[in-house]
């Protein structure tokens, strides 16, 4: 149908028995609708296309030619039919009505659900130029959630639907037809927007807490707590109204359906009820009507608004005079209905003659003693306690007559300082405690009660303390234990005090060295200054006892060494040289040095040590003939193998560094001799010929 018009379709010819030159044809074409698109060559019989053609409006035509003969007189007419079919060109494309569709589908319906059929039109008439293939694109990477049938062009779910995951899909739809050849395929497309529709198919759920709190002093209307449930449904489906199921059977709250708001509705007193237990329940509006309960504790606070009350308004007792600070007189007790903290009783004792001597314990109530009390002063005492909120009972406390005062020394601890060279059974300190009492309850002994580990004791008259056996600050340096004054009464009244002594040092340890043989080496040649060892000493003494000062006492004649003082650093103090003997070397490549370690004390006291130093050979000194030059006669005659000489060189160095190797380095070109590289010795390795060579000029090397 793409035929251009102009071009020639085809020629008619006439029968080859009907030919002859110069035969007068001519060629027509009957009128009719079939022959508005074609004409024909009246004298050639060329039919040509005069008129585009379209294989959509008529698809066959059918002409009739009328060939007229002038040969023939009269002329004679004949007539010829011709069918003309129109090839399909795909020269239309698949056509949507319209651009963009708008859909809606409830979000609860079943996978495989029909949503929408589309239906496209192609113009071409022939089967796969027209014929439509649908297929879906989306406008993201998320799940394909419809599924479209490639034939019929009918969308369907392909997953379940949730439009509260996804309200909404937006995809292509594209129509394409099945021409033969790819490259003339022609499509078509037209945006689709799914809108899933609500279904009420989520309950409402709570977000807020489960556990509210409210002090029992909040006025009426107070906000306690607001309550919050969400549903992700839209609409009356995602509306959310609240209501109290149960729990406030007293009418103590009230609840905002609308916005959750839960207030009180009348005063609170927790010592009545201190929680609340509210089962609240969450209504969406859809149809039918979901809903989600919550059961919200409410604690109610405690304020201090209760008094303590004491069980008893009066309190009667008696104490033994003459005990000890701490002697337990009563407890009393009080009650307070409030909570926590405000519940918690300080217990005090109000000002008042004699309140001094005592003391309440603040959480419990126990009253006890602070000083030994004395009928004779105070027999009777009136005393008022009270905890912290306006609530009072009065005490009266009776003292009874006992042995009523106990000795006393005259300071809590001592400390004294002694030689730790002081004589077994010297005294160090005499103590005295006094006790006011009279007869027995005035006499007043001594005694240690804690180990003194066999150095001390005391006399249990007199209060002297001495010493039972030798001291040695090294082993401890202090004792600390308590000496205790009793009376002779039955009930034995006693105090105690800290004694402290301090052992002071005597310089009676003798510096000791770690090792008293020590071995180090250096190589020679080294720089003056250079380090060698370091010595250490201890000394067990404390001070400048034990503080050590270092010194070289023999062996150092030539001063090749020296010492740091303070901290044992042996060091040189010349160049040494390993070849250079002396005289006050243990063997010609060793020192031996006497150390000596004193202390500070007076008088000083010292110890000795003794180092080897060992001096380590460098090479540093070349090999020596034993001749310079050595003249040898040989005849010419010596058979090969002969010796001839020997020569030999010295080398000062030790160990390997005077291991010496000979050679012949030049006038031996033609290998006449050898020499063994280890013994000097030479040896005929050729003939010799004095008419060839009177002389051989050899020279020798030693490495």
């Amino acid at each position: 149908e793409n035929f251009k018009p102009a071009q020639v379709l085809d020629s008619l010819k006439w029968p080859d028995n009907h030919l002859a030159i110069n035969r007068k044809l001519h060629f027509s074409i009957a009128k009719d609708d079939d022959s508005v698109h074609f004409e024909i060559d009246s004298l050639t019989g060329d039919l040509f296309l005069s008129k585009e053609l379209d294989y959509e409006t008529a698809s066959h035509f059918l002409l009739q030619v009328i060939v007229k003969d002038y040969n023939n007189n009269p002329p004679q007419n004949n007539t010829v039919f011709i069918s003309v079919d129109i090839e399909d060109k795909n020269d239309h494309s698949p056509s949507f009505q319209d651009d963009f569709v708008v859909i809606g589908i409830e979000e609860n319906v079943p996978v495989g659900t029909l949503v929408y059929t589309f239906n496209a039109k192609d113009g071409d008439g022939s089967f796969l130029n027209s014929k439509i293939q649908y297929s879906l694109e989306m406008s993201n990477m998320g799940e394909n959630l419809f599924l479209i049938h490639p034939l019929y062009g009918t969308l369907t779910t392909a997953s379940p639907l949730d439009r509260e995951i996804t309200d909404s899909v937006i995809f292509t739809v594209s129509a394409s037809d099945q021409a033969i050849n790819l490259t003339d395929r022609r499509l078509d497309s037209l945006a689709v927007k799914i809108i899933i529709l609500d279904v009420n198919d989520n309950s409402p759920n709570f977000t807020s807490s489960s556990l509210s709190y409210v002090m029992e002093d909040a006025e009426v209307g107070f906000l306690v707590h607001h309550i919050i449930a969400k549903d992700p449904d839209e609409g009356r489906n995602g509306q959310v109204t609240y209501y109290i199921l149960s729990g406030n059977e007293n009418k103590a709250f009230v609840l905002d359906k609308i916005t959750g708001l839960l207030t009180t509705a009348q005063l609170l007193d927790r010592e009545i009820q201190e929680r609340y237990s509210l089962t609240v329940m969450a209504l969406d509006d859809g149809s039918p009507a979901l809903s989600a309960t919550q059961v919200l504790t409410i604690i109610v606070l405690d304020v201090n608004d209760e008094i303590p009350i004491f069980t008893k308004q009066l309190y009667e007792t008696a104490v033994h005079e003459n005990q000890d600070p701490g002697e337990f007189v009563i407890k009393v007790e009080a009650v307070d209905r409030d909570a926590g903290l405000n519940s918690l009783l300080w217990y005090k004792i109000l000002p008042g003659i004699g309140y001094e001597k005592f003391k309440m314990n603040l959480s419990s109530g126990e009253l006890v003693t602070t000083a030994s009390l004395d009928r004779e002063t105070q027999e009777v005492f009136s005393i008022k306690g009270s905890p912290s909120r306006s609530s009072t009972a009065q005490l009266y406390l009776t003292v009874l007559d006992e042995n009523d005062h106990s000795p006393l020394f005259a300071k809590p601890q001592y400390q004294i300082s002694v030689r730790e060279d002081l004589e077994e059974g010297s005294a160090i300190l005499d103590l005295y405690a006094s006790d006011e009492d009279d007869g027995l309850n005035g006499e007043v002994l001594y005694s240690l009660i804690d180990n003194t580990f066999g150095a001390f004791a005391i006399d249990s008259v007199t209060g002297s303390i001495v010493t039972t056996k030798a001291l040695d600050r090294e082993t401890k340096s202090h004792y600390t234990f308590r000496v205790v004054a009793s009376d002779c009464s039955t009930h034995l009244p006693r105090s105690t005090t800290v004694m402290t002594v301090l052992i002071q040092d005597v310089n009676d340890n003798v510096p000791k060295f770690e090792q008293s043989y020590y071995k180090a080496s250096v190589w020679e040649g080294q720089s003056p200054k250079m380090d060698i060892v370091q010595v250490f000493a201890t000394d067990l003494d404390s001070g400048l006892n034990g503080e050590m000062e270092y010194s070289i006492l023999s062996g150092n004649e030539n001063a090749t060494f020296l010492i740091d003082s303070a901290r044992g650093i042996l060091a040189t103090n010349t160049g040494l040289d390993h070849e250079n003997t002396s005289s006050y070397r243990e063997t010609a490549s060793s020192h031996h040095l006497v150390l000596l370690a004193s202390d500070c004390g007076t008088p000083s006291l010292n110890s000795t040590a003794t180092v080897l130093i060992t001096v380590l050979d460098v090479n540093d000194n070349a090999p020596v003939f034993s001749s310079p030059e050595y003249h040898v006669h040989v005849k010419e005659s010596i058979p090969i193998g002969s010796h001839v000489t020997e020569v030999s060189a010295n080398d000062c160095d030790a160990g390997t560094n005077a291991e010496i190797t000979y050679a012949i380095i030049s006038g031996d070109d033609r290998g006449h001799f050898r020499l063994d590289e280890k013994t000097g010795s030479m040896d005929l390795m050729k003939m010799l010929d004095y008419e060839d060579t009177m002389k051989f000029t050899l020279i020798i090397q030693a490495t």
